[in-house]
């Protein structure tokens, strides 16, 4: 697995995985995930406050995110893309997941029995589609957590950073 290491008050993230930056934002695939396009949009400034970032920082945010969402449905035909800001871990500065669900992503969530269990939380009526909170779980479980995740069926990781370092730079 790759790690992160940090210098000062900033992560570092390997070369490799840069995608593009701004002043205020540094864009990465993230770094275990087998998912082509799981993207992480990090703060260069640490803090954890959105209020206590730039003026420049926040102007750049949005933009950077729509930047983000345009090219994975583009150029990696991402179904549906999800953006959250999580996070609760000491150490890391803001940072949003720009999650890329591809069909065949939601095709292998609903072939996967374990996940069924999911739909005794629904209301009735609701057991035939899925939503974001589920998707973003079978994700990190099976393509960030997983030391052997599921067959991918889109680019490499790498080539899928060298499309979007081309789409988003």
């Amino acid at each position: 697995m790759i790690e992160t290491t940090r210098r000062g008050d900033s992560l570092e993230i390997p070369q490799q995985f840069h995608v593009c930056e701004t002043v205020g934002w540094l864009v990465n695939h993230r770094v275990n995930s087998a998912l082509p396009g799981y993207l992480m949009v990090g703060s260069k400034r640490f803090s954890t406050d959105l209020s206590e970032l730039s003026e420049e920082a926040l102007a750049e945010l949005g933009p950077l995110l729509a930047k983000a969402q345009h090219a994975l449905t583009h150029t990696l035909n991402a179904q549906r893309v999800y953006i959250g800001r999580y996070g609760h871990s000491p150490g890391y500065p803001i940072h949003f997941h720009v999650i890329p669900i591809y069909d065949w992503v939601e095709e292998l969530f609903w072939r996967d029995s374990r996940y069924r269990a999911l739909q005794n939380f629904a209301e009735p009526g609701d057991k035939d589609e899925t939503d974001g909170a589920e998707l973003t779980l079978f994700v990190w479980r099976e393509f960030c957590e997983r030391a052997e995740p599921p067959p991918v069926k889109a680019p490499s990781v790498p080539r899928a950073i060298k499309l979007l370092r081309a789409a988003m730079g």
